[in-house]
């Protein structure tokens, strides 16, 4: 039993995995024991998670709804049904909604004095809104109202900035910005405003909002309303160390100080690398920590943006499957959650993949670089570390050899290791050239493209990275190990 509309649900999908011991890895592939007798304890279980809003955003459990319920996932963009317990709605548009709302095209000519004033003259170039008009916020309130009327079973309305700067710089705005100590103050008090007229026609619908980039700082004396949503992102922390890190004291700072005046407290955070999905990114080690680091903090909805648009990143079954049970309960210890899966879902490789990960969160820290959301610098990836973690993978597929879909997972996870041998081929050999080191490399770099682009392709990465699609970048691939003619007449 449990609450609507998911409580039930999920007590049943608690009761098959915690206590009959099935486990679904991903939305095809599960472990159901087999047992003469289930026995089942004295069971007097009572549960109500920290977090209200909880989304893994990686393409298996956006495209199986099955599964996001069943990993108790239930974000915007994990539409699942009804009948599976149903999801968060917004109203049409997730974030980076106020174009939306007041197009310019539509507005602009008959109302230049609604958009952002920056240096002397009102404009719709990367720009926002002048957020101290009153006119706006009516006609946006108008245009929100509306909309609601016609979807009766939208949760939240999304009233958030366009995702680059450009706030307004008129009086009334800078004055608003100078009395709250940051451009948020502006911004609360916009929404707020709608806010209080979406509550008395409707009263369960939460108005989301973004602290990000120039709003992320909080405001000094305005607080959001009981019906508004703060959602806090983390774009431009170090993600190779803990948010509450001093590394990240500007955003763990911002997030305490938001904790304390909004009620309704979600974070947008970042766990991939939106510049190479497929490449290594080791920062599963914090995943756990800022996860309690949120909830100890009063925030109430993740959304953890991950490779929504590719299978083959670093071990994203991996993340989706622990990401989405620390959601459910980050108390759980993160290194047994990983252990487990390991175990389960590669069978006697997991020694050796574990060790993988070791090697890359080691050699990472070891540089003393940061990870960002968009990384480019990979000379964490020496020629040392790359050759053990090829030494390691050999021996995670020779452990499973005999086993075609446990070696099929495995070779699958090796991608990761084989782009970044392509992608850093000349430098790793110009390093085994001048330290006199081997080189576990490809052998034939050209025929080890083709082989990785096949199996992207197999696999459905339609993605290189965010805005890339992955077609874009196989010319490039080919491109650069392409055989020269001289090769290619003396190799017929």
């Amino acid at each position: 039993a449990g609450g609507h509309p998911r409580g039930t649900i999920y007590a049943v999908y608690t009761f098959l995995e915690d206590t009959v011991g099935i486990r679904w890895w991903t939305s095809t592939e599960s472990y159901i024991p087999k047992k003469q007798y289930l026995r089942i304890p004295k069971l007097d279980i009572c549960y109500v998670p920290k977090l209200q809003y909880r989304e893994t955003y990686y393409r298996d459990p956006v495209e199986n709804l099955t599964f996001s319920a069943r990993l108790k996932i239930n974000g915007y963009f994990l539409p699942v049904p009804a009948e599976y317990g149903d999801h968060w709605k917004y109203a049409d548009y997730f974030v980076h909604s106020f174009y939306y709302w007041i197009p310019p095209d539509k507005y602009f000519a008959d109302h230049p004095e609604w958009f952002s004033e920056i240096d002397g003259k009102r404009t719709t170039d990367w720009s926002q809104f002048c957020l101290s008009n009153e006119e706006l916020r009516k006609e946006m309130t108008r245009n929100i109202l509306e909309k609601l009327r016609h979807n009766p079973d939208v949760n939240i309305v999304s009233v958030s900035q366009n995702d680059w700067r450009g706030n307004c710089q008129c009086e009334k705005c800078k004055a608003i910005d100078e009395e709250e100590g940051s451009p948020s103050g502006a911004m609360i008090r916009f929404v707020n405003a709608i806010a209080e007229d979406v509550e008395k026609e409707f009263p369960n619908v939460w108005v989301d909002t973004l602290a990000y980039v120039y709003t992320r700082k909080p405001p000094l004396h305005v607080k959001p309303r009981k019906n508004v949503i703060v959602r806090l992102c983390s774009i431009e922390c170090d993600f190779g160390k803990p948010l509450d890190s001093e590394v990240n004291k500007t955003f763990r700072d911002d997030l305490l100080g938001w904790s304390t005046i909004a009620p309704n407290l979600f974070v947008w955070d970042y766990v991939t690398n939106f510049r190479n999905y497929g490449s290594p990114h080791p920062n599963i080690h914090v995943l756990a920590p800022n996860l309690r680091f949120f909830v100890e903090n009063n925030v109430i909805g993740i959304f953890e943006q991950g490779d929504s648009y590719t299978n083959t990143g670093d071990f994203v079954r991996l993340r989706v499957w622990l990401i989405s049970h620390l959601m459910w309960n980050p108390m759980q210890d993160e290194n047994k959650l990983i252990t487990e899966f390991l175990n389960g879902y590669y069978g006697t490789a997991a020694p050796y993949l574990q060790q993988y990960l070791d090697l890359m969160k080691e050699a990472h820290e070891k540089s003393g670089n940061p990870l960002w959301n968009w990384n480019q610098d990979f000379t964490f990836l020496t020629l040392l570390v790359m050759n053990e973690a090829t030494s390691l993978f050999a021996q995670a597929e020779n452990a499973v050899k005999d086993e075609p879909i446990l070696s099929q997972r495995v070779r699958r996870e090796r991608m990761s290791l084989d782009l970044a041998w392509l992608l850093q081929y000349e430098r790793l050999k110009e390093e085994a050239k001048t330290s006199n080191l081997s080189f576990a490399g490809p052998k034939d770099p050209y025929l080890a493209a083709q082989e990785y682009i096949a199996m992207a392709r197999n696999l459905r990465t339609d993605f290189f990275s965010e805005g890339r699609l992955f077609e874009t970048f196989v010319p490039e691939l080919e491109k650069r190990f392409a055989p020269s003619p001289e090769d290619k007449s003396r190799t017929d």
